[in-house]
């Protein structure tokens, strides 16, 4: 299924004196690569929420700290489909040094494909075929440029 890496910068506060990512910014690394991905493939958040009252919400994570990352390395993020259910995706997560390849963090996370009801509140529901057929194509996608939502 499909998969998505981006590289980015370690920004000063992601991590501290020693390394130690600091667990929010392993989500957002990972949640900012999703959203990248989704986008490029023409459902960005914005436009399903306008469009359709849908969204691709967040469901479960689960990320664990296994190697330094310091302000200014530069830091290569994949996420690939691993399952895909009638209206969830669960994707597997790596963060390594881009200069080395040894790992900095590594997960799971699942999204949701969620209608917004008129009082506010989230159901499931399932992810339409267009969805689904975009992310059941294999292969990879690097640094997407970027797109505008």
């Amino acid at each position: 299924m499909i998969m998505y890496s981006r590289e980015l910068t370690v920004a000063w506060g992601e991590s501290d004196p020693f390394g130690l990512v600091y667990y929010p910014m392993m989500f957002t690394w990972f949640n900012e690569a999703e959203h990248e991905l989704l986008r490029a493939l023409g459902f960005p958040t914005n436009k399903l929420i306008k469009e359709s009252r849908t969204a691709f919400v967040m469901g479960d994570v689960h990320f664990r700290f296994i190697g330094p990352a310091a302000y200014g390395d530069k830091v290569r993020t994949t996420i690939q489909l691993h399952k895909m259910t009638d209206s969830t995706l669960h994707w597997n997560c790596k963060a390594v040094q881009a200069s080395s390849g040894d790992v900095i963090t590594e997960g799971r996370a699942i999204r949701i494909y969620a209608e917004i009801l008129e009082d506010g509140n989230l159901k499931a529901a399932d992810i339409p075929d267009y969805i689904r057929d975009a992310l059941s194509k294999p292969g990879g996608l690097i640094d997407l440029p970027d797109q505008e939502e």
